[in-house]
């Protein structure tokens, strides 16, 4: 699951094929988007997800048309950063096994992580206002959170996960 979201804003662009722009998503049962979207190549698959992450941002912010092109292109640029950023910490470890000194290294790393990705917050926050208002922006950064939130509460009601150990993060 968490790659499927790492993925997902990741991957920019809108070049699907015509064959999937021809669907009628909105309309069409739950089990038919299943069955054409687990049809898709991963190549597809991540177009599509990100077209429809561009879309739900897009219409819930309600920016205008003519901006966007222009904000959508910010906007996953700055995914794109804050999952560069991300991939530079390896979470991927359990703290009870680090020596004393090993712990205080990723500790040290954890916060200069987060003091990356909050300083690329803040600068796209900043080119993001000369496209939408700052009320839209703060409206971008609160929806992100409930995102994560409704994502993890998901993640811990889902049985898939409860055998394996929980990912650290700073």
């Amino acid at each position: 699951m968490k790659k499927i979201l790492f993925t997902l804003f990741i991957i920019s662009g809108f070049g699907l094929n015509a064959q999937i722009k021809d669907y009628d998503w909105r309309n069409m049962s739950r089990e038919k988007r299943k069955e054409v979207i687990n049809n898709l190549s991963p190549e597809e698959r991540k177009t599509l997800l990100t077209q429809f992450r561009n879309n739900m941002v897009v219409d819930m912010l309600d920016v205008a048309p003519q901006d966007k092109a222009e904000f959508t292109a910010m906007y996953n640029e700055y995914l794109d950063n804050q999952n560069k950023i991300k991939s530079q910490f390896d979470s991927n470890f359990d703290p009870e096994k680090l020596t004393e000194e090993e712990a205080k290294v990723k500790l040290q790393q954890s916060f200069e992580m987060g003091q990356k990705l909050f300083d690329n917050r803040k600068k796209y926050a900043e080119k993001m206002q000369t496209v939408i208002p700052c009320q839209k922006v703060l409206k971008l950064f609160n929806s992100e959170a409930m995102m994560r939130d409704k994502m993890n509460e998901k993640r811990s009601h889902d049985g898939k996960n409860n055998n394996s150990r929980p990912k650290q993060s700073p």
